[in-house]
């Protein structure tokens, strides 16, 4: 699951990319208006945490065009203003939730978890796929009920192959998805990644096909 902060006040940005890190997120962030229209026009995330107040470009801008470009992307505004004219207008031009400052880590967290659910089609912190599931709000997964032991990279990798089961994702997809600005991460590491999340969750009805120059697809096998 993959992160956009777009917030100037750089103390407070460094305090959300350490605690969103710390639940297992790729955290990437920006501090200007411009610089966030840019990434969120050449990257992909599953959320955007965007600050109103942000120099170069406003925030409401930002989430302008960012709709404009026809993205559903999960919105959560940060506003130093907590009025009901900066909410109806960031309503009006497609957030999806507000958090007024000061804030607590601890409820942003949870807001954070609520709308990544929304932006899947979920109400359910849990992802299934036959007998396999994964818990985003534990960070724990589980086959059969009994939990896998996986490094915080194969859960990472898990939750986008469990998130789009059936579907082909090509290694170039997961990079983006798993890695954030700076991280090298390169194809050979991404087959030793698929490799060993084969070795422990490829059990009974479950496999990771691989489609040879395309990608992997989490799939059931039928009996």
């Amino acid at each position: 699951m993959r992160i956009l902060i777009a917030e100037d006040d750089q103390v407070l940005a460094d305090a959300l990319l350490r605690s969103l890190r710390a639940s297992g997120y790729a955290v990437d962030q920006v501090s200007t208006g411009t610089e966030a229209d840019n990434a969120l026009a050449s990257h992909e995330f599953d959320l955007v945490i965007l600050d109103l107040g942000l120099p170069k470009l406003h925030g409401l801008e930002v989430l302008r065009k960012l709709r404009a470009r026809g993205s559903s992307m999960p919105v959560l505004i940060l506003t130093a203003a907590d009025s009901v004219e900066q909410r109806v207008k960031g309503l009006d031009f497609g957030a999806d939730d507000f958090m007024a400052k000061p804030f607590s880590l601890q409820e942003l967290e949870a807001r954070v978890r609520a709308l990544t659910r929304r932006g899947l089609g979920t109400a359910s912190s849990v992802i299934k796929h036959g007998p396999l599931s994964f818990d985003a709000t534990g960070r724990v997964a589980y086959i059969n009920d009994q939990m896998i032991e996986l490094s915080a990279r194969e859960l990472s990798l898990l939750e986008v192959l469990l998130q789009r089961a059936g579907r082909l994702v090509s290694k170039d997809q997961l990079v983006e998805r798993l890695c954030e600005w700076g991280e090298e991460v390169s194809n050979n590491a991404i087959e030793v990644y698929i490799h060993r999340l084969r070795k422990k969750i490829e059990q009974g009805p479950i496999r990771i096909a691989t489609v040879r120059g395309l990608g992997y697809c989490l799939e059931k096998i039928a009996p």
